[in-house]
């Protein structure tokens, strides 16, 4: 006798009461079975430090309780106070409900080792340049630090005060049109103790910075081109708009820190810009110059490397 077994179509628990899930669900593991089981059933988009449901739902359970990412695995096993998985059921119905990527919810999002407030003022951090820094951009400085940083299109402060953390002895500035996005990053140069150091300032690119010179210019500036920026996820579209989208594209922004950032460099000075999967149209609009794109172990594309002398032969291409 041959046996038909016909799979139940699998249905969310999040339309579940509260008093429910809390009264079935008790350990960590619990939790991240759960949380994990419902992002997957949601088909969320993960692209904010995370790649996987799996993964979104360990950062969520861990970040609501305020765990560290290295935490004892034996904590799987606790069992939470009630108020403890309530907090956890509001932020994963909040996560699929309303698409806002996870460290919005959270209010923090990590950086280069290192935690920052974030929320819909800024971006959340997700550059690759954070290897760089970790590495004290010694590729480039490979006998002494650069004694002057500018973070340009800053954000929430994260490449600059990261910079900062990573290397002591410099001096960092952080610009930014954005009032909102300076004020974010004024609570995370608070949040680290590095106002010694480490200076946030209005600056329509380099607008506001007249006279200033530096030996590093880093930036991850608005670079999405319309296409993309258009069919991006509901995730991204909580992100604000003017630290994204850059024209037709991508590339208005970039062009004009390419034209005027060779008057704001020593004169051994280097230009690191971000242009993720704009890299097409950078090397479509200037073919003649010598890009040096690199290469990161933990992914990510689209960071090129330009030197002051660079900048100096090739000044026609930008103009």
């Amino acid at each position: 006798m041959t046996t038909h077994l016909n799979a139940e179509t699998s249905h969310s628990t999040l339309s579940l009461p509260d008093t429910a899930l809390v009264s079935d669900l008790f350990t960590l593991r619990d939790y991240l079975r759960w949380v994990s089981s419902e992002f997957y059933l949601a088909g969320l988009h993960y692209g904010h430090g995370t790649q996987s449901a799996w993964d979104e739902a360990v950062a969520l359970c861990l970040g609501a309780l305020h765990l560290p990412w290295n935490v004892d695995p034996g904590v799987l096993e606790a069992r939470l106070l009630p108020v403890e998985r309530q907090r956890i059921i509001a932020l994963a119905r909040a996560r699929v409900n309303t698409r806002q990527p996870l460290p919005y919810l959270l209010g923090e999002a990590f950086f280069a080792g290192h935690p920052f407030n974030v929320d819909e003022r800024v971006l959340i951090p997700r550059s690759p340049i954070a290897e760089l820094i970790e590495d004290g951009f010694s590729a480039w400085f490979p006998e002494e630090p650069p004694e002057s940083v500018l973070d340009l299109c800053t954000g929430s402060g994260c490449i600059g005060i990261a910079t900062g953390l990573y290397l002591p002895t410099c001096e960092v500035t952080l610009a930014d049109i954005s009032q909102d996005a300076l004020a974010v990053a004024r609570e995370n140069i608070t949040r680290h103790d590095v106002g010694d150091r480490v200076r946030a300032v209005a600056s329509d690119v380099f607008d506001g910075l007249e006279g200033q010179r530096f030996d590093l210019i880093v930036s991850n500036p608005p670079y999405v081109d319309a296409r993309d920026l258009a069919t991006m996820p509901a995730e991204f579209r909580h992100e604000p708009a003017l630290a994204l989208g850059a024209g037709k594209d991508g590339l208005d922004i970039v062009r004009r820190i390419l034209r005027e950032a060779r008057s704001h460099l020593t004169d051994t000075g280097w230009l690191i810009v971000e242009v993720g999967n704009s890299d097409r149209h950078v090397e479509a609009a200037f073919p003649d110059v010598p890009f040096m794109w690199l290469d990161f172990e933990r992914g990510g594309q689209g960071v090129f490397v330009l030197s002051a002398a660079e900048l100096d032969a090739h000044a026609a291409s930008f103009a």
